[in-house]
């Protein structure tokens, strides 16, 4: 419908119109049929995944195994290769002291991917569908260009930390962007598994999750980390003599853990699903069961960030350069070189953690560390590969081809990462993980602002929206996330030491300030401040909409 395209609200007052059945659980359309396009239309979504219905009890595992899935795909996020070195990180600059801070950026991301799965299952449409039809055409193309930036970030940093892990597998012998060219053609062979199956597409990030669970469950198990100190960092809120450095790098835990692009990616994963958007009872199972699912999830990808700073809180926390080097030394490695020969304090990255481990407690400790950032590498770029696709169609309401559509969203990255491959040596990648890491920082707005303000409209999610509790917890929790990354922004900006970047930085926060205003603007609005509600597109009142057919409900 064009006035739905042009992101106006249709409001009727009967539930039929030309005889097309309002659903009363979806305020929102769909896009159009695909039937009058020219080119074929395949997404993730061709193969719906049946909900039991001959099950009567509160809880049942056959349900709860049909809904899991999406959960699982979300979480691979949290373990992509920018988190595991923000772990190893933490762990060798502050010990365990930063554990409960992990903790806690799970739970409040937990609670934002419960938003994302809502909004997918309510309305039938993504994140970035609903921006398309609620936000005026210059906002909305913004929107998109700034996840999109989110996206590249992320990605660059999944394809080099695949690369960094096969050049350590090969001893050198795989340059990075040989890495990264075999990275992105893998990739593009692996997003086709769901040609086989969605169910089967799902098994493999699974055993992908696996082989990250027992790679670093092995180096946890060789260290032998102190339970105690463990246990005191995870559940005691405190940070004994930290300083600055402790304090930038638990702020750079929040910004690794909640990621942008994550939460579009999990309210269309969603969609795979085949429920009955018109019946209130199977869709307030679904969001029971999808937020069951994420919990496990989150729980299980937060085990393994805990494996991964507990192995470096116990063998490398305040370990000085010159230590390392002897030991490196005394082994035989060939990365001796890594390490120079002051007192200063060790630094760490994906690749000198892989070769610190070897060096420490053998060979082994490096392959199996090597092969563990392979599978978290391979598994979030597919997932971020999903989510341009996702992003793309839904903020352009493109309609191309499936082959096509990876082609674009892969091309978008390979371009920067290729270049940082070939210009970039692999021992010094940490300064540009760094940027990207406030990069996506900046980017979170983007995000969690859209989620809240549409999840608490009544009129996309009638009786789902958010009540008074969740639109005030979950203000307080983006206001609170946003701050702790700007923060992160500006330590990371007063560090570069530049009269004209410091200017060209200032001219830029000016205008992404008023757009972060104007999102910041509408949320309000939805969170019923009626006193600004002046010319706002996103005013509360229920409303019923038409849906027309689609294609996820065919």
């Amino acid at each position: 419908m064009k006035a739905e395209q042009d992101g106006d609200l249709l409001e009727e007052d009967s539930p039929q119109d030309n005889g097309v059945q309002t659903n009363q659980y979806s305020a929102i359309s769909p896009p159009a049929s695909p039937d009058t396009q020219d080119e074929p239309f395949s997404t993730y979504f061709e193969e719906k995944v049946a909900i039991p219905s001959d099950v009567s009890q509160v809880f049942s595992f056959r349900k709860l195994w049909a809904f899991t899935g999406p959960g699982f795909l979300m979480s691979i996020a949290y373990l992509d290769p920018g988190n595991i070195e923000s772990d190893l990180q933490s762990g060798a600059k502050a010990g365990f002291k930063l554990l409960w801070v992990l903790l806690g950026a799970t739970i409040i991301g937990l609670l934002l991917q419960r938003l994302a799965a809502r909004l997918g299952v309510v309305t039938g449409m993504h994140l970035a569908e609903v921006c398309n039809r609620q936000y005026p055409t210059v906002p909305r193309v913004i929107l998109w260009l700034m996840v999109e930036l989110a996206i590249i970030g992320s990605d660059m940093q999944e394809v080099i930390g695949c690369a960094i892990a096969l050049n350590l597998l090969s001893v050198g012998r795989i340059p990075l962007w040989a890495g990264v060219l075999i990275t992105i053609t893998d990739t593009f062979v692996f997003l086709f598994l769901d040609k086989y199956g969605l169910r089967k597409l799902e098994a493999f990030f699974g055993f992908l999750i696996t082989i990250m669970a027992l790679s670093f469950s092995y180096e946890y198990v060789l260290v032998k980390p102190d339970q105690g100190e463990l246990l005191k960092g995870m559940f005691l809120p405190y940070c004994a003599g930290c300083g600055p450095v402790q304090l930038e790098q638990a702020v750079g835990i929040v910004g690794a853990v909640i990621m942008p692009h994550n939460i579009y990616l999990h309210s269309a994963l969603v969609k795979s699903r085949d429920i009955d958007r018109k019946n209130k009872k199977d869709v307030k199972e679904a969001n029971k069961y999808f937020f069951i699912e994420s919990t496990i999830a989150l729980f299980i990808s937060f085990l393994i960030n805990v494996f991964v700073v507990a192995v470096f809180a116990q063998a490398f926390y305040n370990k000085t350069n010159i230590e390392v080097n002897a030991l490196c030394n005394a082994t035989g490695s060939p990365h001796t070189n890594l390490f120079p020969l002051n007192n200063g304090t060790l630094e760490v990255d994906i690749y000198k953690g892989g070769v610190v481990l070897g060096c420490f407690f053998g060979p082994a400790a490096l392959y199996i560390w090597a092969i563990g950032i392979l599978a978290a590498g391979q598994s979030s770029t597919m997932t971020g590969t999903y989510s341009g696709q996702f992003v793309m169609e839904g903020f352009l309401n493109l309609r191309w081809s499936r082959f096509a559509r990876v082609l674009l969203t892969r091309s978008i990255a390979i371009t920067p990462t290729l270049l940082v491959a070939i210009f970039q040596d692999v021992h010094h990648l940490t300064g540009m993980n760094d940027f990207l890491n406030v990069l996506q920082s900046m980017q979170l707005p983007f995000a969690l602002i859209p989620i809240l303000t549409f999840t608490s409209l009544t009129s996309i999610m009638n009786d789902f929206a958010n009540g008074l509790v969740w639109k005030i917890s979950g203000g307080v929790v983006i206001l609170v996330v946003c701050a702790i990354n700007m923060y992160f922004v500006v330590v990371y900006v007063t560090a570069l030491n530049s009269v004209l970047l410091y200017v060209l930085a200032a001219l830029l926060s000016i205008a992404y300030l008023c757009f972060v205003g104007y999102l910041a603007w509408h949320c309000l609005v939805a969170l019923g401040v009626s006193c600004l509600d002046f010319g706002s597109r996103v005013s509360n009142p229920p409303a019923v909409f038409i849906e027309e057919p689609s294609e996820y409900d065919s």
